[in-house]
């Protein structure tokens, strides 16, 4: 279960990273949101995401080996859906990350489950 919960962030990261870094300006007129005044500002967060899923593609090869790598990810997904829900109960922001943030409170609840079922097993 839980190398599949890893294989399955890796390719949700990787693909918004390569979406983001490759397709910036498809993906904003296609959710009709304004593309930022240069299309860095999207693509090195982008980048960070397909590093975070090859982080993730480790994880799920070795899990008990790769634990330590955990809170790293638990981070990242902290760090997005804490932003996003932050403007959205106080600023308002556009609906396209809002489902984004809530994936990635599921994968942070989901990680804290592997991370301490993992310290649980002997190595």
């Amino acid at each position: 279960m839980i190398p599949l919960l890893f294989c399955v962030a890796a390719v949700y990261d990787g693909l918004l990273g390569l979406v983001g870094l490759f397709g910036t300006e498809w993906f904003f007129q296609t959710v009709g949101v304004t593309l930022p005044n240069h299309p860095g500002y999207v693509q090195f967060p982008a980048a960070l995401l397909v590093v975070f899923a090859l982080m993730f593609i480790a994880v799920a090869r070795n899990p008990a080996k790769y634990r330590e790598l955990i809170p790293y990810g638990m981070l990242l997904k902290v760090s997005y859906s804490g932003v996003v829900i932050y403007h959205w109960l106080t600023a308002g922001l556009p609906w396209v990350w809002k489902p984004f943030a809530v994936a990635d409170v599921a994968f942070l609840l989901l990680f804290a489950w592997a991370y301490v079922r993992l310290g649980s097993r002997v190595r």
